[in-house]
């Protein structure tokens, strides 16, 4: 229900952008966020933006360079990525949620996950 799209290789200090389009139940009164997870480390949120105020929390490793985004009209969840670093390569999730917290999401709190897209940054 949640499809992720636009992740690749990518130079440092180069710009990607992903997107993710949410289906079936999943609707605007959902919280979204994104998740990545890097090899040999554990996935963490990196950015979550909330339905209705679009209130937008990110994680420090990433804040001033990424900019979460949404349009309810069409279901989609982007992600801008600039300035990536090599440190940015991982897999990329798109998720849902409906707790809200203002904060960046945290896997318990997310109802459905998209498969994932890859970011490579060399």
């Amino acid at each position: 229900q949640l499809v992720e799209s636009g992740g690749g290789s990518v130079q440092a200090g180069g710009s990607l952008r992903l997107s993710c389009e949410g289906s079936g139940s999943i609707n605007n009164n959902y919280v979204m966020g994104w998740f990545r997870q890097a090899p040999g480390k554990e996935r963490e949120g990196i950015a979550s933006i909330v339905p209705n105020d679009f209130d937008t929390y990110y994680a420090d490793s990433v804040k001033g360079r990424f900019t979460i985004s949404r349009d309810n009209t069409y279901s989609k969840l982007y992600l801008q990525m600039t300035d990536v670093k090599p440190e940015d390569t991982g897999m990329y999730y798109c998720a849902a949620s409906l707790q809200y917290a203002p904060a960046v999401l945290r896997e318990e709190e997310v109802n459905y996950w998209g498969q994932g897209t890859q970011v490579t940054v060399s």
